[in-house]
């Protein structure tokens, strides 16, 4: 038994796995559940939904939820399956991406995936503030000045100007929510999650018990209230509601059991969350007319038996939606700076730094708390909202591509113990990449570039990990299999189809006559095979073998310097008249069986003639077509 086997896994990817050994919150799977469903029923529901059903009706409002399914039941089930292969240690998505991606590419993910998480804080604040309007607008009525002439209450410009920023809002919310994380970590983030999730069913409730028909009795039958909105762009304003599937992947290192934990609680958020979407869209259809829709963002207020309910659950859902953000997002920063992802190892000591116990990631809290900070001071996300949904959407096309290798590639130590389907993981990747470009093709370029530029940074500096090539070989092994399989069943067609060459090429001289290499190069070189054996005289043992590899190595890096395409391997045999016998028996690479041998002699050294001979003549009893240079 290989002793070293066991270091050489952990070890595999130049990451310090030890690092990952800690027993967190030991959190269940409720926790996973709340963050998903939190962030599912967010903003977007409460401020957007009514105005993308108002515009394209109900029937295109259902393919819109259909189709954002397409992209994230896909991403839960292959997130799923991974899952329950390995221990997923903190670090979330990342954590799934690189280990089965190497480094690099997960480390480039994770890199746009935190700086997603940590922007979303911002964009779920703003989104808070807004829970606020009806307060805003009392306080104006509150602080209106009276015109002396008429008597009728005046509104001073500049005071609704500075009563209606959002950022008065949003900017204390913030803080406030840094500094609770900051002091109080994640088993106050999950306590609270678990009061707003209380707060948002009660406010769904009173939508749906709501009876008011706003604006007359509405028309079920209408399909479309806006001409002016087509559906894409409906479809990418409703798109991130879908996305908050994964938020409880997080927690992945603070979950007790995260093998039954991520499964359960992923899945049944996004199931949940589909639901809830499409009743919502038939009580929309039912309760309002399409023009009122468009018009009142607030339209949900109006039909609710209980219209501040609605203010109520949009502010739990956004302050939740921010929450699941900011308990995240440090734990990824945590485990990019563990495996040594950022560019400055002083910063990479301090971003892995947890505190007590639970390791909770105070100084990645406190850097992500930053990055909200300044965006939530900007204020304008429109941008950055579009930025985000596209690194999202690499982030779910990436963890589908995971499942949809591990499944193509047949690996034994693959052995989930919940089972998706590879076309499943495959529509899940196509899906991501069509929804990118549906959304919009310019950020969907930006997003793609901005990939580039960190994984050619990432690369150079971790040059000793996986690489892209490492990620298809198993894929590849399965592809070469079925094609040798296939080749192998349809032999007999190769005599009707043309003859082309499969030539065998063997010498003990390979490194000093290169004629005999080069040769075999020029006649295989688009429209046969070449597999060029170096004979090792002597008795087979293991140190042979392992010198006959070095001379190998050597010849297989000129066949790349070369540009031939030919194959390299070694044999070693007593005589040449065996290894020649062995030869003749090797079945083709590529799937074409063997047909010429090509041997070689020096005219300077007429003693090689008697034994080339001897090979020529074994080769034409075994019909071969037989080439000397």
């Amino acid at each position: 038994m290989n002793t070293n086997f066991g270091q050489q896994t952990r070890t595999a990817f130049g990451v310090n796995n030890t690092a990952y050994n800690q027993s967190g919150h030991g959190f269940g799977t409720a926790p996973v559940f709340l963050a998903s469903i939190s962030t599912i029923l967010g903003a977007i529901l409460f401020l957007r939904f009514g105005y993308a059903v108002g515009a394209v009706g109900l029937l295109k409002s259902l393919a819109i939820i259909a189709l954002g399914h397409l992209v994230t039941i896909p991403t839960v089930l292959a997130v799923s399956e991974v899952a329950t292969n390995r221990r997923v240690a903190g670090g979330g998505a990342y954590y799934i991406v690189s280990r089965s991606f190497g480094t690099s590419i997960g480390g480039t993910i994770g890199f746009a995936l935190y700086l997603s998480q940590a922007i979303s804080i911002a964009f779920y604040m703003v989104a808070f503030a807004e829970a606020f309007d009806p307060v805003i607008e009392l306080l104006i009525q509150k602080y209106a000045e009276e015109d002396p002439e008429t008597g009728r209450k005046i509104i001073n410009p500049s005071w609704i100007d500075i009563l209606r920023d959002p950022r008065w809002i949003s900017i204390p919310s913030t803080l406030v929510l840094i500094v609770m994380m900051l002091t109080r970590g994640a088993n106050m983030g999950v306590s609270v999650l678990w009061a707003i999730c209380i707060i948002l069913g009660g406010s769904i409730a009173s939508f749906f018990l709501g009876q008011i028909h706003v604006g007359g009795e509405p028309e079920i039958d209408v399909t479309i209230a806006n001409p002016d909105a087509s559906f894409g762009t409906v479809f990418a304003m409703c798109f991130p509601a879908f996305t908050g599937m994964i938020a409880g992947l997080g927690l992945s290192g603070d979950l007790k059991n995260p093998q039954k934990s991520i499964p359960l609680g992923t899945i049944s958020a996004t199931l949940a969350g589909m639901v809830v979407y499409i009743l919502v869209v038939f009580k929309l259809i039912q309760s309002a007319t399409p023009e009122h829709l468009v018009r009142d963002q607030f339209i949900m207020t109006k039909i609710a038996a209980w219209g501040p309910a609605i203010y109520i659950g949009l502010g739990a859902a956004s302050f939740s939606s921010a929450l699941g953000s900011i308990m995240v997002a440090p734990r990824t920063l945590q485990a990019l700076a563990r495996d040594n992802v950022l560019p400055i190892q002083g910063v990479n000591r301090l971003m892995q730094t947890g505190v007590g116990k639970s390791q909770e990631p105070v100084p990645a809290t406190f850097v992500s708390g930053v990055i909200a900070m300044v965006f939530v001071a900007i204020g304008e996300l429109n941008f950055i909202a579009q930025i985000l949904t596209m690194f999202f959407l690499v982030t779910y096309g990436a963890l589908c591509v995971v499942s949809f290798l591990e499944h193509f590639a047949g690996n034994p130590s693959y052995r989930p113990t919940f089972h998706s389907r590879w076309y499943v993981s495959l529509l899940g990747t196509v899906m991501c990449g069509l929804m990118m470009f549906q959304i919009s093709e310019l950020y969907a370029f930006i997003s793609i570039f901005l990939m580039l530029v960190i994984y050619i940074g990432l690369g150079r500096g971790n040059r000793e990990r996986r690489g892209m090539m490492d990620i298809f070989q198993g894929a590849m092994f399965q592809l070469t299999r079925w094609l040798q399989t296939t080749l192998q069943k349809n032999r007999s067609d190769f005599a009707e189809s043309g003859w082309r060459p499969s030539i065998v090429g063997i010498t003990q001289f390979g490194e000093r006559r290169l004629g005999h290499f080069d040769l075999l190069r020029w006649l295989c070189h688009r429209q046969g095979f070449g597999h060029f054996i170096q004979f090792f005289p002597g008795d087979y043992s293991f140190s042979e073998e392992l010198s006959a590899r070095t001379h190998v190595n050597a010849l297989i890096q000129q066949s790349e310097a070369s540009g031939a395409g030919i194959f390299v391997d070694s044999l070693i045999c007593p005589t040449f008249h065996l290894a020649l016998a062995q030869a003749l028996q090797m079945p083709g690479i590529s799937g074409l069986p063997n047909n010429s041998i090509l041997l070689e002699f020096d005219r300077d050294h007429p003693e090689e003639i008697p034994e080339v001979q001897q090979g020529a003549h074994l080769a034409v009893e075994s019909l071969f077509n037989v080439l000397i240079l």
